[in-house]
C-alpha cells in the first residue's frame, strides 16, 4: 500500500551507480559473436539498458528464429559473471545514496538485473544499510523501455509516482519513467550523452552520482522534500 507521507528516490543500477555498462558491451558482443553475429560494439553499448529480450529483438531484428536466444543469454551471463569480483561503483554514488537517505527519503534500486546479478551489484555499492528496497527481473513481465519495473519498485516501496524521482544513465530509463510520468535525471557515466538524454525527456543531466551529489540542494531531488 502507498504512504502518502513518504517520498523517495528510484535508481537505476547498471551504467548508474555501478560502472558496468561497457562491461555488458563487451560480454554480449561476445557472446554474439560465438554464436557468428557480428555486432559492432557501438550498437551493442546503445541497447544495453533493455532487457535482453529486447536487446536481441533490436540487434538481431524482431523475427529472428529465437531458438538459441536462451544460449545467448547464458554465454552472456557467464561472460559477465568473469568481473563481479572487480565490479566497481561510479564515483559519488555510495555517497549519494547516504545523502538521499538523510533527507529522510527512501532509497530504491530500480534494476532489472537478475538476482544473481543484483547480489553482485549490492556488494559493489556497500550501501544496504540505506537501501529500502530492491527490484530484480522477475519482478517484471516487461523489460525496459516499457515501465514494469518502475511499477514494481514502487509497490515494494510504497511510494507514489508523483512522490519521487528516477535517476538512471539510458534513454531507455528515461521512456520507461515517462510512460509513468516520473521525472528522470539522466547521467551521462553509462556513456550516453548529454543532449540525448535531455532530448528523451531527462528533467536534467549530470556526470557522475559525484556530480548530481554536488548539485543536490538545486536539484529535482531536492523538491521532494
Amino acid at each position: 500500500m502507498a504512504d502518502d507521507k513518504r517520498r523517495g528516490v528510484l535508481f537505476d543500477v547498471d551504467g548508474t551507480l555501478v560502472d558496468t555498462t561497457y562491461l555488458h558491451t563487451v560480454s554480449w558482443w561476445e557472446a554474439l559473436r560465438q554464436a557468428g553475429h557480428r555486432v559492432p560494439m557501438a550498437r551493442i553499448h546503445r541497447s544495453v539498458g533493455m532487457g535482453s529480450d529486447k536487446l536481441l529483438d533490436h540487434l538481431l531484428g524482431a523475427e529472428r528464429d529465437r531458438d538459441a536466444d536462451g544460449r545467448l543469454r547464458d554465454a552472456h551471463d557467464a561472460l559477465y559473471a568473469e568481473y563481479w569480483e572487480r565490479l566497481a561503483p561510479l564515483p559519488g554514488a555510495r555517497e549519494l545514496l547516504r545523502a538521499c537517505a538523510e533527507r529522510g527519503l527512501r532509497v530504491v534500486l530500480a534494476t532489472s538485473a537478475a538476482e544473481h546479478e543484483v547480489t553482485a551489484l549490492r556488494a559493489a555499492l556497500d550501501a544496504d544499510d540505506v537501501i529500502d528496497s530492491v527490484t530484480s527481473s522477475a519482478d517484471a513481465q516487461e523489460s525496459k523501455p516499457a515501465p514494469d519495473i518502475l511499477v514494481a519498485a514502487l509497490d515494494q516501496s510504497g511510494l507514489t509516482a508523483d512522490r519521487m524521482v528516477f535517476v538512471g544513465d539510458s534513454v531507455w530509463d528515461v521512456a520507461a519513467a515517462g510512460k509513468l510520468d516520473i521525472p528522470c535525471i539522466g547521467l551521462t557515466c553509462g556513456g550516453t550523452g548529454r543532449a540525448e538524454l535531455a532530448g528523451a525527456g531527462a528533467v536534467a543531466v549530470y556526470d557522475d552520482p559525484a556530480a548530481l551529489l554536488h548539485a543536490l540542494p538545486d536539484s529535482a531531488i531536492a523538491t521532494l522534500g
